[in-house]
């Protein structure tokens, strides 16, 4: 038996197998100028599936990078701010206890209460900082416009309460820009716990000098007033005005009640009282412009004198506790820049990571594309040539031979 080839037949296989090298050698010059080795899926299905899963994975990490990236920004704009806001009133304690001293005049006073009103102001500007970008550092999720504003009664917060929380890795966050009514609008009065506060209605030359603890564990968080006879005796009383404690008054004396005491030095007259009642939440511009109020104060006659030195006091005291304030919300904030450093030193080795593995699964190995460029660039010049040898020959020549 024999098996027959027609002259077309044959040719037809030859071009076959002369674009099969095409192709081949064309591949291959495309994976050369691309460097990859993966043109399509169908050249490895399951390389270039986890191929696209790490893609999905890089994306997510380059998310992640560009949320820190913004947020790092905004916090240490944030950490600028609160750090001028602790040098003004840093500032303003010092005006404060400038203005106490007996030896000012009223001309020199009245200088101090100038630039306690300018500190104020640049309080107000520190609070209402922006990012660069259009939005408010310390408005919350309400951040497109201005938080703070100045009325008559004082400064108002128009932001909210919301702090957001960015995703820098995965199922890790960090909380955004702290809200404008932590900072500035919620700081405890007084000593943190109590606050002792001359009644506003004193006739007498009483002076609050000193107040704090002597068995805090002995404090239970009441309401309390010290009144005095005018002769030399006092009565404690509580909520409820019954009396907890009587003694005879002696300035520089501590009087002592419920595990707190409390120092007087002048002479209360007849019905003064000083209020002993736990700290509450007050804004920082309220204690401002509570010692503005003391520093403008007249002083023409002794109560009035010992009014502004108890107004001193007071705003002395409140000063500290929002000093201390601004101080805790910076170690907060530095925390959340820390975690931010950390998280970039992650990223970074996650992204090292996928980057070498996508390499190992696309990129091409020049060396054997380049050996094998080299194999079907014979392979199609010895197919062109058999190509030519077949086209060429037909039974005629045979015969002629």
């Amino acid at each position: 038996m024999s098996l027959r080839i027609s002259t077309q037949g044959q040719y037809a296989q030859n071009l076959a197998a002369l674009l099969q090298r095409q192709s081949e050698l064309a591949r291959t010059q495309l994976q050369l100028s691309s460097n990859s080795r993966l043109l399509r899926a169908a050249d490895d299905p399951v390389g270039a599936g986890v191929a696209v899963l790490l893609d999905h994975a890089s994306a997510e990490l380059e998310r992640y990078a560009t949320n820190a990236s913004t947020l790092n920004h905004r916090l240490n704009l944030e950490e600028a701010a609160l750090t001028s806001v602790g040098d003004r009133l840093s500032r303003i304690r010092e005006l404060a206890v400038q203005a106490s001293n007996d030896t000012q005049s009223e001309e020199s006073r009245s200088a101090i209460v100038a630039e306690l009103r300018e500190q104020y102001a640049g309080l107000v500007a520190l609070a209402n900082s922006d990012d660069g970008m259009g939005r408010y550092l310390f408005g919350g999720s309400q951040d497109r416009s201005a938080p703070f504003s100045i009325g008559a009664g004082g400064v108002s917060y128009n932001g909210d309460q919301v702090q957001r929380r960015v995703d820098i890795a995965a199922e890790t966050s960090v909380a955004d820009t702290d809200p404008g009514s932590e900072v500035f609008m919620r700081v405890r009065t007084g000593n943190g716990t109590f606050a002792a506060r001359a009644g506003s209605g004193n006739a007498g030359t009483a002076v609050i000098t000193d107040s704090g603890f002597t068995n805090p564990s002995a404090w239970d968080g009441g309401s309390y007033r010290i009144a005095f006879d005018g002769a030399g005796g006092y009565q404690v009383l509580d909520a409820a005005s019954a009396v907890i404690a009587t003694g005879s008054y002696t300035p520089g004396t501590a009087i002592s009640f419920r595990g707190v005491q409390v120092t007087l030095n002048g002479q209360p007259a007849a019905g003064d009282l000083v209020n002993v009642q736990p700290a509450v939440n007050q804004d920082i511009f309220a204690t401002v412009r509570n010692l503005i109020d003391a520093a403008s104060a007249p002083t023409g006659t002794p109560a009035q004198k010992a009014a502004q030195r108890n107004g001193f006091y007071a705003a002395i005291e409140d000063l500290g506790q929002a000093g201390n304030h601004i101080t805790d919300t910076h170690a907060s904030l530095g925390a959340r820049l820390s975690t931010i450093g950390a998280t970039a030193d992650e990223r970074s080795a996650q992204s090292i990571a996928l980057k070498s593995t996508l390499s190992d699964l696309r990129d091409l190995d020049y060396a054997e594309a380049a050996s094998r460029l080299s194999m079907q660039l014979t392979a199609l010049q010895a197919a062109q040539a058999a190509f030519l040898r077949v086209q060429g020959s037909s039974l005629f020549d045979a015969l002629r031979g």
